[in-house]
């Protein structure tokens, strides 16, 4: 695999409570996120059937994350509309900072929410 296939391969969400950010995030989606510990970091991981050549990623808590509303915004797969996975943000302990937003008909849609850790991060949808 090329460098070019994938902007991104892996992504960590910084958290300071590893059990609260795995039930926001598992009522968000409604998915089962599994757990580990490694390198002296808890993680809970996304679901992904196929790592080959596909982006995955997962919560983390450690010394070396800590939540944030600054910095890089991370889009998070929300298809087919966000607005399903939208209106369960405030039902999870979240908060809508930018509503469902139309970027254009080709690109589709953004929303942008503050998590229970206090991470800003965004959605995206076809429709």
């Amino acid at each position: 695999m090329k460098a070019t296939d994938n902007s991104i391969n892996w992504f960590e969400i910084s958290v300071s409570n590893i059990a609260r950010a795995k039930k926001f995030y598992e009522t968000l989606f409604g998915i089962e996120m599994k757990e580990a510990e490694m390198m002296g970091m808890k993680m809970a991981f996304f679901p992904a059937e196929d790592m080959n050549g596909k982006v995955s990623g997962g919560l983390v808590e450690g010394p070396m994350h800590k939540p944030s509303t600054d910095g890089a915004k991370l889009y998070l797969n929300a298809n087919p509309d966000l607005a399903n996975t939208l209106s369960n943000v405030e039902k999870a302990g979240g908060q809508i900072a930018l509503p469902k937003t139309k970027i254009t008909d080709e690109i589709g849609y953004m929303a942008i929410f503050v998590d229970s850790e206090g991470n800003t991060v965004a959605l995206h949808s076809n429709k």
